[in-house]
């Protein structure tokens, strides 16, 4: 909501969608509210709210509390005609959850899943998991606005192809939105995992925080950004890679062909093949874990050690970046004390004092749901924005 001026210009707030923006925003409850906020006059306000509520946007309904005169009549987004979706594969996994657009989560499946397996038997299970959910959630398949999908790779946002992604044989440009628009008859939002798993974290965790890094530490390492209160995902969609940065004095070879990269040497399955080679059953980050919440000396030395790798990339991305927040996912940050402990020592001695003034840095507070929640808000995001509410206005069409 504009706090200055209190009255916005006209042009500025003259389409529905805009309007509802003002409404699901919680700015204005009444069309009284929208008449001062936008300038408008009341005709056309009450053209655009008319429009919503004929559309299934908007519910209006008699508020208590009138010591005389007619009741106030407020304003609120309906939520019970339109679902969206939020999809997280991982390299082993794939997790959907259904939610309205007010954010309440309808149903949840996860299922073992090998993304290696390839797009055509990976997005078919997809398919049939949403056809499931809508139907048990008892909402109809024309209520689904739109998908998000978080993939464990690079993305380019804007054609939603995956490119050259490392663990993902068969997607390289693959048209994931073409596949969902075909059989679903909606739109696909998708995009690299870790960038959905930094939107949850700022949108349900530190909704009040403008500038947060969301560190994924799993069998890769990646970065989210979000920059003023919006996801940067940089020219082309692959801001934010740090797996690939080089940790000083380190020559480990990486699977991109080059030597001391920050994942070759702190990511999960790095870890695993070191304590592999000290005589331990590891063969995942999650056995890394494992080994390290049971108290085995060289998992936890290891892990503190991976912790202090990453703080030294964090370090330089703290004071190039100046962010008030910074959060810690992925796999083994399940070992987040020992994980921690070592990113905060290195990340607070090497960073300027001004840059971690405020700074905090924590544990994920999503955790485990962070990528599909996150899809599911790229999801309503796009749903609400004014462009598709104007559009579905339009064309009776979502």
């Amino acid at each position: 909501m504009p706090s200055a001026p209190e009255q916005l210009s006209a042009t500025s707030f003259h389409s529905p969608g805009e309007v509802l923006a003002l409404i699901s925003s919680g700015a204005a409850r009444t069309r009284a509210d929208i008449a001062r906020l936008t300038g408008l006059a009341r005709s056309t306000v009450s053209s655009r709210v008319d429009a919503l509520i004929a559309h299934g946007f908007v519910d209006e309904a008699a508020e208590g509390g009138s010591t005389g005169g007619r009741p106030p009549r407020r304003l609120a987004l309906r939520t019970g005609g339109h679902t969206v979706a939020g999809v997280d594969l991982g390299a082993s996994h794939c997790r959907v959850v259904l939610r309205d657009i007010g954010g309440a989560v309808l149903a949840v499946q996860e299922d073992p899943l090998f993304i290696a397996d390839g797009p055509d038997p990976v997005l078919r299970h997809v398919e049939r998991t949403l056809r499931v959910l809508t139907e048990e959630a008892g909402r109809p398949p024309g209520t689904l606005r739109s998908i998000g999908v978080g993939v464990p790779g690079p993305v380019e946002f804007s054609t939603g192809r995956p490119v050259d992604p490392p663990i993902m044989p068969g997607w390289h440009h693959y048209p994931i939105p073409d596949f969902f628009a075909a059989r679903l008859g909606v739109r696909a939002l998708v995009d690299n995992d870790v960038n959905v798993m930094a939107l949850a974290e700022q949108r349900q965790a530190f909704p009040d925080c403008r500038f947060l890094l969301h560190i994924k530490v799993g069998t890769g390492i990646g970065c989210g950004i979000i920059a003023d209160g919006r996801l940067h995902r940089g020219a082309q969609g692959s801001a934010g890679d740090i797996g690939h940065i080089r940790v000083t004095e380190r020559d480990e070879p990486c699977r991109c062909g080059n030597t001391g990269c920050l994942e070759a040497v702190a990511g999960g399955s790095a870890l695993a093949a070191e304590l592999s080679r000290l005589g331990r059953t590891a063969a995942t980050g999650s056995d890394v874990v494992r080994l390290a919440q049971s108290g085995d000396r060289e998992a936890v030395r290891l892990v503190r050690e991976a912790g202090r790798a990453v703080g030294e990339v964090l370090a330089g991305l703290v004071n190039f970046f100046n962010p008030d927040t910074v959060t810690v996912g992925g796999a083994l940050a399940a070992a987040h004390d020992p994980l921690l402990a070592g990113l905060r020592e290195v990340v607070y001695r090497r960073s300027h004092p001004l840059a971690t003034r405020v700074l905090r840095i924590e544990p994920s507070r999503t955790q485990q749901n962070a990528a599909a929640l996150g899809a599911a808000i790229l999801a309503t995001e796009h749903a609400l924005s004014p462009a598709q509410v104007d559009r579905a206005v339009t064309t009776g069409r979502g």
